[in-house]
């Protein structure tokens, strides 16, 4: 995981006003970019992280901030709710339907516009950084080329605060495999210019897949293409004329049959997380213990949060007698959600090989008590040996 740190955040201006929205009192912070309303204990670290996703969605963008914080009619607005039962009928009264987690709401009339957030629910997390990048994107472009809009969207899913409170980044590859499991892979242009020619299937993933290959297929003319791209949209376009527009300046710098065929290439050359527990497991179980550790760290640097790289790193570690990375990579396969009593097993086993033997019964006897039916026969004879 990235954390992304250096972020330049200016000073909160906190007001002690309220409002009434869903029978919720709510308070108003302002910052540079955003009024935002929320739970009074909240607005700080809500306004915080709001600037934090807008500063890392413009260095890539570079548009002008001027154009939201120059005009006071129109900041970006934020309603968060902490109630969920609030939400839903402050939701339900603007559009008719619920939308778990987050959404955005975009009217002509930009004071209207505003994200609303059910804050701490199960859905928010996904669902605020997919609808606070369309909020971005929207507040510069109304109507921008829909694989920008949705590639990019897909793209920023994944970030988010961790546990420190840092704004952190893991790529997004589950959309990789949906990607190449289609029995047709449309031409780019196709997805380029879907708003003129209309929409293939499974869009999403493959407006990812372009945005993806732009920005890491390694040769700078895609990623210098796509960025200069961006400073074509017009807001007063729509999203035919944008698409035009930018499609235009990619055909004009780009050889298209080469763009395609690095397109194909890239995306054969990827592997999703699925892809790579996978080939690490096949390799394991047929002991090529260099191409196993090779693919399960490769996972890891992917889903850094996930226990199964662990673990395996964990089993490997211990097969080379590399007692105390084992142990390394068992604890913290546990901390990410492992099956407890698998682990705790395992890391008897670890620690009796290491020499440490009243160690492996402490951890034997806690596997044991975990889950009995599968661990209390297993152990007892090693326990008996080993307190021998």
């Amino acid at each position: 995981m990235k954390k992304i740190t250096g972020v330049c955040l200016f000073a909160l201006i906190c007001a002690a006003v309220f409002a009434q929205a869903g029978n919720t009192e709510q308070e108003i912070t302002r910052t540079e970019h955003f009024i935002i309303f929320s739970d009074p204990a909240d607005g700080k670290t809500l306004a915080f992280e709001m600037e934090e996703r807008f500063s890392v969605y413009n260095r890539l963008f570079r548009f002008n901030p001027g154009n939201v914080a120059g005009n006071a009619a129109w900041p970006l607005n934020v309603r968060s709710f902490r109630d969920t039962d609030a939400y839903n009928r402050y939701v339900g009264s603007q559009i008719g339907s619920i939308r778990p987690g987050a959404v955005y709401l975009h009217y002509q009339q930009r004071d209207r516009r505003e994200l609303i957030i059910n804050r701490g629910s199960a859905g928010e997390g996904q669902a605020l950084s997919y609808q606070a990048f369309i909020q971005f994107l929207r507040a510069f472009v109304s109507n921008p080329p829909s694989w920008i809009r949705e590639g990019f969207a897909v793209f920023f899913n994944n970030l988010g605060f961790d546990e420190d409170g840092d704004l952190s980044y893991e790529e997004n590859l589950l959309w990789l495999e949906t990607v190449k499991s289609l029995e047709y892979l449309p031409m780019p242009g196709a997805i380029l210019m879907a708003d003129v020619l209309g929409m293939p299937d499974d869009f999403q993933s493959l407006a990812w897949s372009i945005v993806s290959f732009m920005l890491n297929s390694g040769k700078h003319d895609y990623l210098r293409t796509m960025t200069d791209s961006f400073m074509l949209l017009s807001d007063s376009k729509s999203a035919e004329e944008n698409s035009a527009e930018v499609m235009k300046h990619i055909f004009l710098w780009n050889d298209m049959e080469e763009f395609d065929k690095d397109y194909r290439e890239y995306l054969d050359s990827r592997k999703s997380f699925s892809e790579l527990l996978a080939e690490g497991q096949r390799a394991y179980d047929i002991g090529d213990t260099g191409a196993a550790i090779l693919a399960f760290r490769d996972a890891l640097d992917l889903r850094p949060r996930h226990f199964a790289p662990r673990y395996y790193l964990g089993l490997l570690a211990y097969e080379l007698g590399d007692y105390d990375t084992a142990r390394q990579y068992y604890r913290s396969s546990m901390q990410y959600g492992a099956d407890q009593a698998l682990v705790l097993y395992a890391m008897g086993l670890n620690s009796a090989a290491a020499g440490r033997n009243s160690e492996a019964v402490e951890f034997l006897r806690q596997a044991a008590e975990t889950a009995p039916a599968r661990y209390r026969e297993k152990t007892q004879a090693i326990i008996t040996r080993l307190e021998k």
